[in-house]
């Protein structure tokens, strides 16, 4: 065989190893670590995300960003690159509309973070049973943290609100009675509330505020490879049964505990969505 010829062909298969090997290699995806201080669901997240990848059927590693970012903070660093892959955070018109970043529309909590229970001091869970009109609770204040889309909502709506720079100050106001409760997700806030009992906090046992809401994925503007696999991943799981089953695990428990249905209910708009976006309530909750 000519010299040449050979030459060719070793460069041919050298060509198609390294394109094989490519192939193989494992996407390496970055996540912000769940964040063990708003409870055991957040690892809910990380679950969800192995369940996606693996329903994707291609190979991948999960890598745990150390840093601890709050939501506005952690989009800005996917926007940049810099140390994330993926986000999960509530959604909204603005955040959609960043430059740099691409929602994975596909409601991880089934609507359910719009579904607020009220986190109160225990001396006032009577006066909290009382009220039979939002307007009542609209002269009270709620805490939230202030990069929050839930801050803009409540605003919105006509509630006032009081606003810190950090999740942990939020149980530290509403004990010193800074704001009168603290609305949070029906998901997270059992949890929270057993942290908190020694400071006298307690969910309240009669109202539920909800308004539509989703928290998706986020992944950078050209990440194309992972945003193929995020989706076609959670719509397998979610056809084969595997997403429900993963959300029964994590919160079966406390929906059972919330009693929605039996709840006196208000209801907001959430002008934050994006135009067109519909978030169906749970069928449990229809």
């Amino acid at each position: 065989m000519p010299p040449s010829v050979c030459r060719a062909l070793c460069l041919l298969v050298a060509l198609a190893f390294g394109t094989s090997v490519a192939r193989t290699q494992p996407l390496v995806v970055r996540h912000i670590a769940p964040d063990a201080r708003t409870g055991a669901g957040n690892q809910y997240f990380v679950e969800l995300l192995d369940l996606a990848l693996q329903k994707a059927g291609k190979p991948y590693r999960r890598e745990v960003s150390t840093l601890d970012l709050y939501q506005g903070r952690a989009l800005f660093r996917l926007q940049k690159g810099q140390d994330l892959d993926v986000v999960w955070t509530m959604t909204s018109a603005e955040r959609e509309a960043m430059p740099g970043i691409r929602p994975i529309r596909f409601a991880l909590q089934q609507g359910l973070i719009g579904y607020r229970l009220l986190l109160v001091n225990a001396a006032d869970t009577a006066r909290f049973c009382a009220l039979d009109d939002p307007a009542e609770l609209k002269r009270l204040a709620a805490g939230q943290q202030h990069d929050w889309p839930d801050t803009q909502i409540l605003q919105a709506n006509g509630f006032r609100v009081e606003t810190a720079p950090t999740y942990e100050a939020l149980f530290r106001m509403l004990q010193r009675r800074r704001f009168d409760y603290f609305p949070r997700s029906v998901l997270e806030i059992w949890g929270e509330a057993a942290r908190h009992a020694d400071q006298g906090l307690v969910v309240d046992r009669c109202l539920l505020i909800q308004y539509p809401a989703a928290v998706y994925f986020f992944v950078r503007e050209g990440d194309d490879e992972l945003a193929e696999r995020l989706e076609t991943g959670l719509r397998r799981a979610l056809a084969d049964g595997s997403f429900n089953a993963l959300f029964e695990k994590y919160y079966g428990n406390v929906l059972a505990r919330a009693r929605l249905k039996e709840r006196r209910r208000f209801t907001l708009e959430n002008l934050l969505l994006p135009p067109g976006t519909r978030i169906d309530p749970p069928s449990f909750l229809r």
